[in-house]
């Protein structure tokens, strides 16, 4: 366990559960990290200085990390200042081969297409928990995606049992991301021969 700290102030949030999904780079020295928490939902936070060699956070905010973070309401705007990170989460699995990578991004993408910002959802929370997981140590399979789209699905309320997962989602979405199409190809069909029949996130 590592704590990161910056000086706390009065509009400081409880620790929260959080899921880095994208990062963007705000400045020279700073980035722009979106996190899906248990307790707030899709939120963005800025991590100043984060790309200083010296900096707390230089290191330790990447890809499907996850952990707590402690972090300030904005006084406008939707940018939070990011002030506390425990990481517990580093997946490092997810970094083994691109289609492991590929596929770990993708369920982020849905996930943020699917739920409004700053709209706490637990049960979503934790279906991104168990997806990260399960990639971390499994091979990425066919199954496991569609897995992931039928349970977006169903929490959503979107599910129907005479429609494929990917088509009520897409209806409802409007588009799925365009990664999908690459993951389609690399997911062949032959690669789930061999697969368990209790394979699950």
């Amino acid at each position: 366990m590592e704590i990161f700290f910056h000086p706390a102030d009065a509009r400081a949030v409880q620790p929260t559960q959080a899921i880095v999904t994208r990062l963007t780079r705000l400045t020279e020295t700073s980035l722009i990290v979106h996190w899906f928490t248990a307790d707030h939902g899709l939120i963005k936070t800025v991590a100043k200085g984060a790309r200083r060699p010296k900096s707390p956070f230089a290191g330790k905010l990447d890809l499907f990390f996850g952990g707590e973070i402690t972090f300030s309401r904005a006084r406008t705007g939707e940018l939070h200042p990011l002030r506390e990170v425990v990481i517990h989460q580093w997946r490092q699995g997810l970094r083994r081969q691109y289609t492991t990578t590929l596929l770990a991004a993708y369920c982020c993408q849905l996930l943020e297409l699917a739920v409004e910002s700053e709209h706490p959802d637990p049960p979503l929370h934790d279906l991104l928990l168990r997806a990260l997981d399960h990639i971390d140590t499994a091979e990425p399979t066919l199954r496991a995606l569609r897995h992931f789209e039928s349970e977006l699905a169903r929490l959503l309320g979107i599910a129907h049992h005479q429609r494929l997962a990917d088509a009520c989602l897409r209806e409802t979405l409007g588009s799925l991301p365009s990664t999908r199409n690459e993951l389609l190809d690399r997911l062949a069909p032959a690669r789930d021969l061999g697969s368990s029949s209790t394979e699950s996130l």
